[in-house]
This record gives C-alpha cells, structure tokens and sequence, in this order.
C-alpha cells in the first residue's frame, strides 16, 4: 500500500526525471551528512578505497563520479523549466507572462545562494561560487533561447563553451596568466574583481557560463522528452548525444587540448560531464519510463519532489545542528555504553541523519507539502 500511494502523485509524469532529481538530492544530503567522509576516515582498502573517492570532487585535472553531481543538478533544471513551460503554453500563458516567473525565480535562487554562504562563514560575506547563484544564472540564459530551434540552442551552447576557452586564453592578467592552474586563471582573476578575493578550493564564479550548456542541454532534452517522437528515438537520440559529448569531452583532454577540469568548468569538462548524465538519462528513461519499474521510485520521487527545500535544509539546519544533535545520540552513545570506535561511530551517526532527512521529505510528500521557488 505505501508503495502504490507514494507513487501515485507521479502518475502522469516523466517518473525517471523526477527519480535522477531525488538520486541527485539524496547523493548531496549524504555529502552534507558527512557520509563519505566517515566512510573514507574507515580507511577502506582496494578497491573498496577507490569506490570511496569516487564521492569527493577530483582536486584538479581529471574526472570522479562526485564531478557529475552539479551538472546533472543544472541539467535537471533545464528539462524541468521547458516541461513546466509546456505546459505553461497549453493553458495559454505566453513566454512573457512566465519570463516574470522565472527571473522571479532566479532572484530568489541568488539570494538563497548567497545567504548559504553567509552561513557557511558564520558572518554576512559576498561570495557567488554555490550552485544556486550559478542556477539563477544558467536559468535565465536557457530561458532566454528556449522556443529556438535544436540546432540553434545548441550551437549556442557550443558557443558558450568556446567563449570560455577565449576568455580563459587570451585575457592574461599579471598573476593569472596561467588558464589551467588553480588560482592563477582568468576565473580566478574576475573573482577578484567581484568579490576581492579568490576559492580556497579553485572554484570560480564564472563556471556560470559554460555551465550555461548544461542547463540548455537538459532544456533540449526535456523537450525531446515530451515530444511525440517514439521511446526507442528518444533513448538512441540521448544515448548518441551521449556518446558524442564523451568523445569530445575526453577527446580534447588526452590531446592535450584543453583538460578536464570541474573546478572551472573547461570545455571537455563540460561535454565529458554532460555526455555521463545524457547516458544515464537515457538508463533511466528506458528503465522507469519506458520498462516501468516503478516498484521502489518513490524512495527518490519524495526527496526529488521536494529538491530545493532539502538542499536548503541540510546546507543549513542539517549541517549547522542536525548533525550534531543525531550524534549525541547515535555515535556518541554508542561509544559511551559499548566502546564503539569512534570512526564507526562517525559512519553510524552519518548514516542516522542521512535516514532522517530523507524521512522528512518523506512526511512532506505523505502531507502533500511541496516548497517551490
């Protein structure tokens, strides 16, 4: 019975987008809960060891699992905005009218993302480097473009990814002539300029532009989604987009080209990237929407459903109190009454919290709360 009423309220909709925005969410609500660092504190062995680090950003030149967490994030947006914009146009509201919804929308995408990094820092600070400001900005651009045909929103996303390699090649400023060295590029440079001061971490606010292409490309997507084209067209048109995004992607890495790097969002970067979360769209497409194994969907529609909210939460609440509250009476308990290690104890109070605030959209979705932007 609650399998069946979990699923319901998704009756009628392209499930799999719904389940790869709550297998995004739950993967980001595990990195908040520190998960995977207790998981990688246990010390694992190999290749138990690899899997693990599969979970952290790669420092710089290369490609983990965890760097396709952000632009599966931006490209979900995408295919969420034409799908809600669609829609939009069969009750009879223009591109005009629903312009104002959406930069109502990103305003407050921006302002989310910059309170969150007050919080970070305990103090008001202007910082642009979280994923919502860059939302805020990727949403607009999509939008801008979205009733353009295919081959023009993408040959302006390509666009986009080539006036990044221009910039970050011929604009070299004095200590930041370097394009691909960490806090010496033009990314870095231009943060100097807005915010006066540079990511600890190499991450740049102007991953906003060729992030943009992540965003346009989920927007073609969900509009090939809905399209009246037959299952079997839309997985081989995701998958060979795919596929041609990973050869161009890894193809101008190991020329030497341009390199991968996610920490300012290269040109192969983005393809790379962009080519991993086609394919796996086109897994999931096949494997919810078009096989129908809905059978255990709603353990990532009642978290997707509700997909801003949680990311608030636990970039604020969870981590500033949730967390440590769940570990007095998880880990910490464990330790006092039977000797636990404390790694152990690390991973057990981790994995209580990540339980919860999925238990919460789960209340949520079962109240038929929903919190949009």
């Amino acid at each position: 019975m609650t399998t069946t009423t979990a699923n319901q309220p998704v009756a009628g909709r392209l499930v799999s987008l719904d389940v790869m925005r709550g297998m995004i969410m739950i993967l980001l609500c595990a990195e908040s809960c520190m998960l995977f660092e207790a998981l990688k504190h246990l010390e694992p062995v190999q290749p138990a060891a690899l899997l693990v680090d599969q979970f952290f950003h790669h420092p710089w030149h290369g490609l983990h699992f965890w760097d396709l967490v952000q632009p599966a994030f931006m490209f979900m947006a995408g295919a969420a905005m034409y799908i809600s914009y669609s829609r939009k146009l069969d009750k009879g509201i223009s591109w005009q009218t629903n312009f104002k919804h959406v930069l109502w929308r990103s305003l407050k995408l921006f302002i989310c993302g910059t309170a969150l990094h007050c919080v970070y820092a305990g103090k008001p600070v202007w910082e642009l480097w979280n994923v919502l400001t860059q939302l805020s900005f990727t949403s607009i651009v999509a939008y801008l473009i979205i009733n353009r045909s295919y081959s023009w929103q993408l040959v302006f996303s390509v666009a986009l990814l080539i006036l990044t390699e221009i910039l970050y090649r011929t604009i070299l400023m004095p200590g930041f002539e370097q394009p691909f060295t960490e806090g010496h590029n033009f990314g870095a440079y231009v943060d100097t300029l807005l915010m006066g001061k540079i990511n600890s971490d190499g991450w740049v606010t102007i991953n906003c532009i060729p992030t943009a292409a992540h965003t346009i490309w989920g927007v073609l997507a969900g509009k090939l989604l809905v399209s009246g084209h037959t299952s079997a067209y839309k997985i081989k048109a995701l998958a060979v987009a795919g596929v041609i995004a990973l050869v161009i992607g890894f193809g101008l890495d190991v020329t030497g080209i341009t390199p991968i790097i996610k920490r300012i969002s290269t040109s192969s970067f983005a393809f790379a990237s962009g080519g991993w979360v086609l394919l796996i769209l086109a897994a999931t497409y096949w494997l919810i929407d078009v096989k129908q194994n809905l059978k255990y969907v709603w353990i990532f529609t009642v978290v997707g459903m509700n997909a801003i909210f949680i990311y608030l939460f636990f970039e604020t609440v969870g981590v500033q109190w949730l967390n440590g509250v769940v570990a007095i009476f998880t880990g910490d308990m464990l330790i006092t009454l039977f000797s636990i290690p404390v790694k152990l104890a690390a991973l057990i109070s981790a994995l209580s919290v990540w339980v919860l605030e999925w238990a919460l959209c789960y209340w949520l979705f079962k109240n038929k709360i929903f919190f949009k932007l």
